[in-house]
């Protein structure tokens, strides 16, 4: 299916593909280690999505890797990096289940291997007004939800984070309710830009980062797209999202990125890209993210303000 770009990425700014076909180049397989020092590049990895302009050029992978909100590891954007070298990302599998009709798990490996890996470069907007450029690697979500073959009662997606205080030094405060979970409307999580992503800069995903396995959902704000998922499950009924439940005033459930509606507690209207200094100008948000030309009829006749 042909990705569009979102509409402020002029066409002249897509990647030529003499370069994608380059980076095929890379080492088959992701690495098989335990930890952040277990990177390796992933393989064979194709681009579906166009790069951004020159005035949004890709946030340098130091910021990407090192400032995060992953409260698993930590309340500070720096103790993700600090502190998840401890989760152990091999064994790994995700238990799929709930309403469909072939329930069961899948691992890793097989995910790596059973479907074909893109680079999509995103936009990532966070609800705290900051936002990165990101050359994720994943696939479709949508494809392993059709491989367990969803009945008509699944309408929503739930997720859930793993749940060890003991990797996870973080989840020994209730700073949370553990687990972390999440979710999406079915129709959202079949939408060809929802990703799972599995590396970022053609490497296999860092543990900070949500390894091995995280949502990518670039039309909304950053907390919905969960990090190192071990269960999915369909369901009729709209699923808790962690956030949501903790402050149903700040953080809605669809959390699309809205300029319009702002956080109880500071303007949506804008935001500081991450690397350009504080002192730098702010960017103007855009609807969806960007990209509403892709997703803006998954909401048609919906109240935005009240269905933030």
């Amino acid at each position: 299916m042909l990705i569009r770009k979102p509409a402020d990425i002029p066409s002249s700014e897509i990647t030529p593909p003499e370069v994608w076909r380059a980076r095929r180049t890379f080492i088959q397989g992701a690495a098989l280690g335990v930890g952040a020092a277990a990177l390796a590049p992933l393989g064979a990895v194709a681009s579906t999505y166009p790069r951004p302009g020159e005035d949004e050029p890709l946030t340098p992978r130091e910021f990407v890797t090192g400032y995060n909100n992953f409260y698993e590891f930590g309340t500070d954007k720096g103790d993700p990096a600090a502190h998840a070298h401890r989760l152990r990302t091999r064994p790994w599998s995700v238990v799929v289940d709930g309403e469909c009709a072939r329930p069961g798990e899948i691992s890793i490996e097989d995910m790596l291997s059973g479907f074909d890996q893109q680079e999509r470069i995103y936009r990532l907007r966070c609800v705290e007004a900051w936002a990165m450029v990101i050359p994720w690697v994943g696939f479709p979500l949508g494809e392993l939800l059709a491989r367990f073959e969803p009945t008509s009662r699944a309408r929503y997606v739930a997720f859930e984070t793993l749940f060890d205080p003991e990797q996870m030094p973080g989840q020994r405060r209730q700073v949370l309710d553990w687990p972390y979970r999440e979710g999406l409307r079915i129709d959202e999580a079949m939408h060809p830009l929802t990703l799972l992503a599995t590396g970022l800069y053609g490497e296999t995903l860092p543990n900070q980062n949500g390894a091995p396995l995280r949502l990518v959902v670039p039309w909304k704000y950053g907390f919905k797209s969960i990090k190192s998922i071990v269960r999915i499950r369909f369901t009729a009924e709209q699923p808790p999202a962690t956030w949501n439940r903790m402050q149903p005033d700040e953080y809605g459930f669809y959390a699309n990125v809205n300029p319009a509606v702002d956080h109880p507690r500071w303007s949506q209207k804008s935001h500081r890209m991450i690397g350009d200094g504080w002192l730098a100008k702010r960017r103007e948000t855009l609807p969806f993210n960007g990209y509403a030309e892709e997703v803006a009829g998954l909401y048609a006749g919906m109240d935005l303000r009240r269905f933030y």
